[in-house]
């Protein structure tokens, strides 16, 4: 029931049906603002049935009315708690003069609701959606994906956007040929894992690029991509205040002896990336560079090899697997070949290994200050 205070809606509730049937457009307008008056006028006391009538109202008045009168309905709903029905209705409008208050503004639409308007209407309204104050991996999924260089941009420079794994790999693919794109990536705050692996995509394409252009030089490409994505990994510019506490945090309890194998198996089930590369590096006594390279380049070799240094289990390493493979977007092809060379490898072996590997690594960095 409406309150005393309420009354007045009742009234003009009343009149609708009537209006409705016979009501001229200039009526049926006027009639729409007041409606419109009434709900946010009271919007926060409204129950939730009361608020499926208003929602029944609105949904009515707005057939047959001309756009301005929607536009202006549009403008005044979308920052407030709106019946349902018709901030859908509006926010799938084809002009997007209606459209774009309520795809920027409106907190009632949610990611399926946000998916469904990038899959089905224009540019212009993932560009409305892009503006959002807070955005979704699952909705970032689908901007990046459909949106054109305007609209991905717009996505990219929202402090509220977040990304997936999967955005990350599709914006690094099309940073590839947009300059503009990849200055906006270089704004962000990117999580480590997916800055080292938008580094291996752009190597691979650089690789691929310039193979091709001068096949007689192919080992030449090879070394000057290698050096430029080692500096690249190196660089203080990549490493968030999110790295750094994880790193900071990690070697601290590996200095209090708090860090073993079963912290590692810890770390890789809970997909913490950074907490897994430095307690590896700590446990092997390695740089957390050449840990992050392993992750995230290397082949499996690479992964078994530390995994044994450190006196890691089997379980521990098939989840440094996954995760390693979530962040690739790549899959292992024989984990069961992989646990039988896991156990079969000797901590001798893999410290030959790990030797030379170091001693490749100080010839590459002699080389380039020489």
């Amino acid at each position: 029931m409406f309150s005393r205070s309420k009354r007045p809606a009742l009234r003009l509730l009343d009149e609708l049906q009537a209006m409705l049937a016979h009501g001229t457009v200039a009526r049926r307008v006027e009639t729409l603002r007041r409606v419109t008056d009434l709900f946010i006028g009271g919007a926060v006391e409204y129950n939730a049935e009361q608020i499926e009538v208003f929602d029944d109202v609105f949904t009515c008045l707005v057939e047959n009315i001309e756009s301005n009168a929607k536009v202006l309905l549009a403008q005044r709903l979308a920052p407030v708690q709106a019946p349902p029905r018709i901030i859908r209705q509006l926010a799938f409008e084809d002009r997007i003069e209606i459209a774009a208050p309520v795809l920027s503004r409106s907190e009632q639409l949610d990611d399926a609701t946000l998916i469904a308007n990038v899959r089905a209407k224009s540019q212009q309204h993932m560009m409305a959606i892009s503006t959002r104050r807070i955005l979704s991996g699952a909705v970032t999924d689908v901007l990046v994906e459909l949106g054109d260089p305007a609209v991905v941009q717009s996505t990219v420079k929202n402090p509220g956007a977040e990304f997936s794994d999967n955005g990350y790999c599709t914006l690094a693919q099309r940073a590839e040929h947009d300059d503009d794109l990849a200055d906006a990536l270089g704004q962000r705050a990117i999580p480590r894992a997916q800055y080292l692996k938008m580094i291996a995509i752009a190597s691979a394409t650089v690789r691929s690029k310039l193979s091709a252009a001068n096949p007689q030089a192919s080992a030449d490409v090879e070394t000057a991509v290698r050096e430029a994505s080692r500096l690249a990994r190196s660089a203080t510019s990549s490493i968030s205040r999110q790295t750094s506490i994880a790193h900071g945090l990690v070697r601290s309890l590996f200095e209090e002896g708090r860090i073993d194998s079963a912290e590692v198996h810890s770390f890789a089930v809970q997909r913490k990336f950074d907490e897994t590369n430095q307690a590896i590096a700590c446990l092997a006594n390695i740089t957390v560079e050449t840990a992050e390279a392993m992750m995230v380049e290397s082949r499996d070799e690479g992964v078994l090899i530390l995994a044994k240094i450190c006196n890691l289990t089997w379980d521990t390493v098939r989840e440094i697997i996954y995760m390693r493979d979530e962040i690739n977007g790549t899959r292992s092809p024989d984990l069961e070949e992989c646990r039988e060379t896991y156990e079969r490898l000797r901590p001798s072996t893999a410290q030959q290994v790990l030797r030379f590997h170091r001693m490749q690594q100080a010839a590459a960095a002699a080389s380039s200050a020489a």
